[in-house]
């Protein structure tokens, strides 16, 4: 008997079998083949994560406050007789001021000068500001309920101060003093 090894294959059968293993090309409607994602998926992937990081960052150094008001009308009327306390922070210090007018130096009354000037060593004197801010609102009973303080910086000043400043007004160690910090613009 004869192995189906040994026998030849005739050249139809050859034909054949070249014609089935002959790379096909694709039919006109399978032309595009799969989508290549991965790139696409590399790209969203990273954009994700920045927006997380930015987000992330973004809710951590915000701060509460509200523009100052421009125009009077009622709230200028209602206000006339409360303390509308303001501080200027300059490099020389921190300068208060209030409906009666600029504090001076000290915190004693009312006069010309920088309210809390920097200390000997050079700093800005926080503790200083807190008890005069302290001193202001207990002279009157009328400024017990104040909490409004408006505060308007030097362009030289750094950001840290200004934090510094709002820190030490909104409390002290007996408690709240002026929580409601507004920004003015210097004119």
């Amino acid at each position: 008997m004869v192995d189906a090894k040994d026998v030849p294959l005739s050249p139809a059968q050859r034909s054949k079998i070249r014609r089935l293993a002959a790379p096909v090309p694709p039919q006109p409607g399978e032309e595009a083949g799969e989508l290549n994602i991965v790139p696409y998926l590399d790209i969203i992937m990273n954009i994700i994560v920045f927006i997380i990081a930015t987000i992330s960052v973004t809710f951590m150094t915000t701060i509460d406050t509200e523009a100052p008001s421009a125009g009077g009308g009622a709230t200028t009327r209602q206000r006339s007789k409360a303390l509308n306390l303001s501080a200027w922070v300059t490099a020389e210090g921190i300068a208060l001021k209030t409906s009666s007018g600029n504090i001076a130096t000290g915190c004693g009354n009312i006069g010309p000068g920088i309210t809390v000037p920097k200390r000997a060593s050079g700093d800005h004197d926080f503790v200083e500001l807190a008890r005069c801010a302290r001193e202001l609102k207990t002279q009157n009973e009328r400024f017990e309920n104040e909490t409004q303080l408006t505060i308007t910086a030097n362009p030289d000043v750094e950001y840290q101060i200004i934090i510094n400043v709002i820190d030490a007004m909104r409390k002290d160690s007996v408690g709240a003093l002026f929580p409601d910090i507004r920004f003015g613009v210097a004119r």
